[in-house]
């Protein structure tokens, strides 16, 4: 239970209606042209939207959600714990970079411990997504901690590269493992071996979350532990194979391989050696995680359970402590709104599909897992397709939506919050039909929940926390290309009154960005924002 509580604006007048966030995942404010999958798709009602005066746009990339510099795009777990926090976080990526250049990430029992399995004469392995995305990992880190094994004198390294094509370019998989594997063959003097042991694209190797796929991360375990997988000589021969094999493959849905010479697989994982997963963002590495660390393990048959020293670049989840080691200390997000809404009595509903639950849950609660006050919350997780996202571009936003409209009715909670993915989802699949079709269920579902918050005299929020659909395609020297990854777009906010108790305005903050959304909750909800807390959106006008 929480013990921070809000102070009730005195001004402020009660509405008998709920707050109802809706976060469009992945649906930012594009270009409004033929590559804008937002602006071409059927959305007359987030048309009419951005047309009310309560209306701004926000940043929600770069450093206006805690990441290193204005050319990183944003993501779903930044944005969600700015949304949140209500004040800018230092994030993973930036985190991790400040701790290399200061040694840090050199100097902890953890790092030591990877460095003295190296120095048995057994093999420290690097697990993670081989690309400079910057969103669940970044290639120039990497580059470091190998750099760190070799001041070390550790004299057998393997790296398990995870392939994008989601964060960046779809087919860019040799771009990064090519140079890798030059690296490691420069580094392969005076008695060291350094390789390339195994690998796989992300959606389809190791990199699932929420439990949605334990498929995944078993076929991860195969390759990385029991280097059981189609065998190459080398990385980048599997992904030019792949390539050759199937034209229409892309990074990301790779199937997962190992690299084998005269006397099979390089680069098994086995007793004494060490692993360190080297992703900052948690996600889509607790599942692996937890398939290393947990002797009452049941997802899936392990085979082989060696016994390793395995570290995360950070701590993906600090309540359930996984893993239980790791090489930089993960971001402290105190004081969240769901913390000070719990200590104020406030009731409230969250709800999303499987891939963005720990979002409005986890992400929002400043990465922890469970309840703030059980008594005042419920959280509802609706499950997700296992199937292509551009299969059934729709996914569950019409379930989502019908449980919502239940709650609204139901009258029992003042905050309710919830996350349509399809923007997201089906933008990284780059399947511009998908996308249209996407997007317009979004828009279709937004429609019937502002119905429902008009009849039950409330209020709605209507924002995002990144954009991905409203970029489908980008052209380079006249070759067009689809573009699946998150964008540097700004996403709306707008806010629709249907209570009608305050008269709202807006109060022209210079460059909003994702952290502003808390305190305007604040403000919505009839009290002042927290001390420290980005300044709200929106002041009341005297009656």
């Amino acid at each position: 239970m929480s013990k921070l509580h809000l102070a009730p604006l005195p001004e402020a007048q009660p509405c008998s209606g709920p707050l109802v966030l809706v976060i469009l995942d992945g649906i930012g404010l594009g270009s409004r042209d033929e590559r804008d999958g937002v602006f071409i798709s059927h959305t007359p009602v987030l048309d009419a939207l951005l047309e009310e005066p309560l209306t701004v746009s926000l940043k929600a990339h770069g450093t206006a959600v805690g990441l290193p510099s204005d050319d990183d795009m944003g993501n779903s777990e930044v944005g969600h714990n700015a949304l949140g926090a209500g004040r800018v976080i230092s994030q993973g990526a930036k985190l991790i970079n400040e701790a290399i250049a200061s040694g840090h990430v050199f100097q902890g029992e953890a790092w030591q411990r990877v460095i003295q399995a190296g120095m048995d004469d057994n093999t420290v392995h690097f697990i993670g997504l081989v690309s400079d995305g910057n969103v669940h990992s970044h290639i120039d880190q990497l580059h470091a901690l190998l750099d760190g094994c070799l001041r070390a004198g550790v004299r057998r390294v393997r790296v398990h590269a995870l392939l994008d094509g989601r964060d960046v370019d779809q087919k860019s998989a040799l771009r990064y493992v090519e140079p890798l594997e030059a690296r490691l063959a420069e580094l392969s003097t005076d008695g060291r071996d350094y390789r390339i042991a195994s690998g796989g694209g992300r959606m389809v190797t190791t990199m699932d979350r929420y439990n949605a796929n334990w498929p995944v991360v078993e076929k991860g375990w195969q390759a990385h532990v029991l280097g059981q997988a189609r065998e190459f000589p080398t990385a980048s021969e599997a992904v030019r194979t792949y390539y050759r094999e199937d034209p229409k493959i892309t990074d990301q849905y790779m199937d997962s391989f190992v690299v084998a010479d005269k006397d099979g697989p390089v680069g098994p994982i086995v007793d004494g050696d060490a692993v360190v997963f080297f992703n900052f963002r948690g996600d889509r590495a607790i599942e692996i995680s937890k398939a290393f660390e947990e002797d009452d393990f049941t997802e899936f048959d392990r085979v082989r359970v060696p016994k390793v020293f395995y570290a995360g670049m950070m701590q993906y989840d600090g309540d359930a402590m996984i893993p239980k080691n790791f090489l930089v200390e993960p971001p402290i997000v105190d004081r969240t709104l769901g913390e000070y809404l719990c200590g104020s009595g406030v009731t409230s509903f969250a709800v999303s599909e499987t891939q963005k639950f720990g979002h409005v849950t986890y992400f929002w609660n400043g990465n922890r897992s469970g309840y703030i006050d059980k008594n005042l919350e419920t959280y509802e997780e609706i499950l997700s397709d296992r199937i292509a996202f551009d299969l059934r571009p729709w996914m569950k936003a019409a379930e989502i939506t019908d449980r919502v409209l239940e709650i609204i009715a139901e009258g029992k909670h003042r905050f309710i919050r919830l996350n349509l993915a399809n923007g997201d989802m089906v933008g990284h699949t780059g399947v511009e039909p998908a996308i249209r079709i996407a997007v317009a269920t979004v828009d279709f579902c937004l429609g019937r929940i502002l119905e429902a918050v008009r009849q039950a005299g409330g209020i709605a929020v209507v924002t995002s926390d990144h954009g991905n659909a409203d970029s489908m395609w980008t052209e380079k020297k006249g070759q067009v290309a689809p573009m699946v990854a998150h964008t540097l777009n700004p996403v709306p906010l707008i806010i629709k009154d249907y209570c009608g108790a305050n008269n709202f305005r807006l109060t022209g903050v210079a460059e909003p960005g994702l952290a502003n959304v808390a305190a305007t909750l604040c403000t919505l909800l009839g009290y002042e924002a927290p001390e420290g807390y980005e300044p709200s959106l929106i002041g009341l006008d005297d009656q």
